[in-house]
């Protein structure tokens, strides 16, 4: 899935529950820190070799579900605030190599 796709998912969820209202900037980035938080939830105190096994097993599949928490709702938050994403990406990129 594309960053378009994802937001067109995501924007039809939250017309099927009526949320749109509650996707403010303020709102969105609360929510992106909660998702943050319950991945930290899975990797905290946990070393390299533990997270590694654990995401060989079933719960893998829930850190997985949490990163894509976060991914939808920072594209969200991304598009609410008038950021395109990608180009930002590309941007902190080149600015990262020219250091």
């Amino acid at each position: 899935m594309d960053i378009r796709e994802i937001q067109r998912a995501f924007d039809t969820r939250a017309e099927q529950k009526g949320w749109q209202a509650l996707h403010t900037p303020k709102n969105l980035a609360m929510a992106l820190g909660v998702e943050v938080a319950e991945l930290h939830r899975h990797l905290q105190w946990r070393s390299d070799e533990e997270i590694c096994a654990l995401m060989d097993s079933e719960q893998g599949d829930e850190v997985a579900a949490e990163l894509a928490d976060v991914q939808m709702y920072l594209i969200k938050l991304a598009a609410t605030l008038g950021v395109d994403l990608e180009q930002a990406v590309h941007a902190k990129i080149a600015e990262n190599s020219r250091r």
